[in-house]
């Protein structure tokens, strides 16, 4: 497989960080919408434990889905991008049809 380029590296260190950024945000934006919920009815103190936890796990799954779809394509994007190996030359044609001279 070779050694990583330091382009590489970088660009790993910067999708995981933005992977547990949004992951924790998403996490905390799902516990919000579920134990939202304790605010406006009026729970008894089981079910509002009940639903705390609850809200607990589907963040903790939240967190998880959004690590590993972030994490799961990121090599798969690296794949698709057109590997640029020297800087693309001029063109030795006009860019308009018809025009042979470049002050035209």
């Amino acid at each position: 497989m070779g050694r990583r380029s330091q382009e590489d590296r970088d660009a790993m260190t910067v999708e995981i960080v933005f992977a547990l950024v949004s992951g924790a945000a998403l996490a905390a934006a799902a516990f919000i919408a579920v134990a939202a919920t304790t605010v406006f009815l009026d729970l008894s103190r089981a079910a509002e434990r009940v639903v705390l936890l609850s809200g607990a796990v589907v963040s903790a799954v939240v967190f998880v889905a959004r690590l590993v779809d972030v994490l799961w394509g990121f090599p798969r994007h690296r794949r698709d991008r057109p590997m640029v190996t020297r800087r693309p030359q001029a063109p030795s044609q006009p860019s308009q049809p018809g025009r042979t001279r470049p002050d035209s």
